[in-house]
């Protein structure tokens, strides 16, 4: 069935605000959908408060609002609008929840506006912890041990009950505002009260920490006739603790068995179709005991997020262009050229490469704050970096920190020795990746640093193989390095600054570069193709690599 002939007209909430937890990405997503519809010949109203966004541009839609995201404003363009649909699910949670408060005041039934992307039971589900608990446990998912409290008394009986150590999450907040972790219960009292402070129905869930188990993340695209497709499957390098936004995330998953993939698949999907029957985009988050593959339910997103913009760029699958033309009432396979040029929307990408998120932070601009990182997202933006190994992604990353790291090392800044290096790793931090490669310079063993971070030994062991290059390279000057040698640098993500640095600055990055192009060590171009060159597809978007 082609899309929905009764809607004519569409209204696009934004995110608002660009802030720590909610930035640009909702722009990029609400933008796609822009365009999205309005080449189906639907008119495209929008409403954001913030005029320093790429979607609120006149030539994005056919109306631009520039209001407060209130009901108010809501009915201000109903009123002067004739509207058939609202599609909520490209501005965050601050979307969802105007939606939400929309909803209750009997506002689009008085307008005759529909919902489409989502659904509001799925909305409620999906943020009010308790009903997401009980609905996971009624279609045989597990979670962690929790209570959802409403008061401060309750959230201490409860913790007693749960047992230490804790999490605190707030219902209907985004980036983790007011959440955190309890360990004992000096801490519990703060926690408590912040925590309902920031849920703006004053209720937090009280939930048993899984404290270094593994994270994972799925974007799901489901249809009206109920197909769905997995997207991405994104890893956390950093264990469960640290915000998705404030970890470096790799995909596709790196260190996942098959069997624990496609109980996880099985899972999102069963996960994804329970919630209602909506068409449109989600994501779900787990958590993996590394010990026995134990796997349990974190949280689900009915919309667009953080990871789904991450995930576009990741695979080439436009995931809030194909989301928005799902919620107009298209289905996957009858949607054809979208992508590839050769292929329906109804299939999973494939990926030939590895793409590192790097979250960068900006702690010395706020003068006071904690750096050390939790829940609460506390990143301002991040790098992506595609390689053709974790190693080259990860020093791609680190090269555009915009912080004078010119790859994986702080050339000459860490003067810690290895035992104060171990204690400092235990602690997350934005700088904690550099000091793991400083503490395997100094011959920390492989096993040490995993029990102090909880990080998967696979990743430790890659970085550990930057170190052994690191270390042969020092040996050289310029003129007595092997071409081999050099080779292998470039493979693993060694920018010609950063050789040059090793090689104790006898040399200049122009040397290093002259050196490499004379043995014929140059940059070729690989298209990020989403089919993993399966089949030809059309795609103008390319990275470089050293590789072949």
């Amino acid at each position: 069935m082609p899309k929905d002939n009764s809607i004519h007209s569409v209204l696009i909430i934004g995110s608002g605000p660009i802030i720590i937890g909610q930035a640009c990405e909702f722009d990029y997503s609400g933008s796609q959908a822009a365009r999205s519809i309005r080449e189906e010949g639907i008119k495209v109203i929008l409403i954001n408060s913030n005029p320093a966004t790429i979607m609120t541009d006149p030539m994005m839609a056919d109306k631009v609002y520039l209001l407060p995201l209130t009901v108010e404003s809501i009915e201000q363009i109903l009123e002067e609008n004739k509207i058939d649909a609202v599609l909520p699910t490209m501005g965050g949670q601050t979307a969802l929840n105007l939606c939400i408060e929309a909803d209750e005041l009997g506002v689009w039934e008085k307008y005759n506006v529909r919902l489409i992307g989502v659904d509001i039971a799925a909305i409620k589900v999906a943020e009010d912890r308790e009903k997401f608990r009980r609905l996971m446990l009624d279609i045989d998912i597990k979670v962690a041990p929790s209570r959802v409290a409403n008061s401060w008394l309750e959230g201490k009986e409860f913790a007693q009950e749960i047992g230490f150590p804790l999490v605190i999450r707030p219902s209907f907040t985004l980036g983790g505002t007011g959440g955190g972790f309890v360990h004992d219960k000096s801490e519990l009292d703060e926690a408590l009260q912040r925590g309902l402070q920031a849920s703006p129905i004053h209720e937090v869930l009280v939930e048993k920490a899984v404290l270094g188990w593994k994270e994972f993340e799925l974007e799901l695209l489901r249809d009206k006739n109920d197909n769905v497709v997995i997207i991405c499957t994104v890893e956390n390098m950093d264990p469960m603790g640290i915000h998705t936004g404030d970890s470096i995330t790799v995909a596709p998953a790196m260190t996942l068995s098959d069997t624990a993939f496609q109980d996880m698949r099985n899972k999102a999907i069963k996960m994804m179709r329970s919630l209602g029957n909506f068409a449109g985009g989600c994501n779900v988050q787990f958590a993996l005991n590394p010990e026995t593959e134990e796997i349990i339910a974190v949280e689900i997103n009915p919309r667009v997020s953080r990871s789904s913009a991450l995930a576009s760029k990741a695979t080439g699958y436009p995931i809030a262009k194909i989301a928005a033309k799902l919620a107009i009432g298209y289905t996957l396979d009858e949607l054809k050229n979208q992508i590839t040029k050769t292929t329906s929307a109804y299939f999973e990408p494939a990926l030939d490469y590895v793409i590192v998120k790097m979250p960068r932070w900006n702690f010395d601009k706020f003068k006071g704050a904690n750096d050390t990182l939790g829940l609460q997202m506390k990143s301002v933006g991040e790098v992506m970096a595609i390689g053709r190994s974790f190693n080259e992604a990860i020093q791609k990353a680190c090269q555009s920190l915009e912080n004078e790291a010119v790859g994986l090392g702080y050339y000459g800044k860490s003067l810690m020795k290895s035992d104060e290096l171990i204690e400092y790793i235990k602690t997350p931090k934005w700088d904690r990746i550099f000091r793991i490669k400083d503490a395997l310079m100094q011959g920390v063993r492989v096993k040490t640093i995993v029990e102090a971070t909880f990080i998967d030994r696979w990743f430790i062991y890659q970085i550990q193989e930057i170190v052994r290059i690191e270390k042969e390279l020092a040996q050289h000057t310029l003129e007595s390095l092997p071409e081999e040698l050099l080779k292998e640098a470039k493979h693993n993500g060694f920018s010609d600054e950063q050789i040059a640095r090793i090689l104790r600055n006898r040399c200049t990055d122009e040397q290093v570069y002259e050196k490499r192009k004379a043995l014929g060590i140059t940059r070729i171009y690989k298209m990020v193709d989403t089919c993993s060159a399966e089949f030809e597809a059309k795609t103008p978007y390319f990275y470089s690599s050293f590789e072949g």
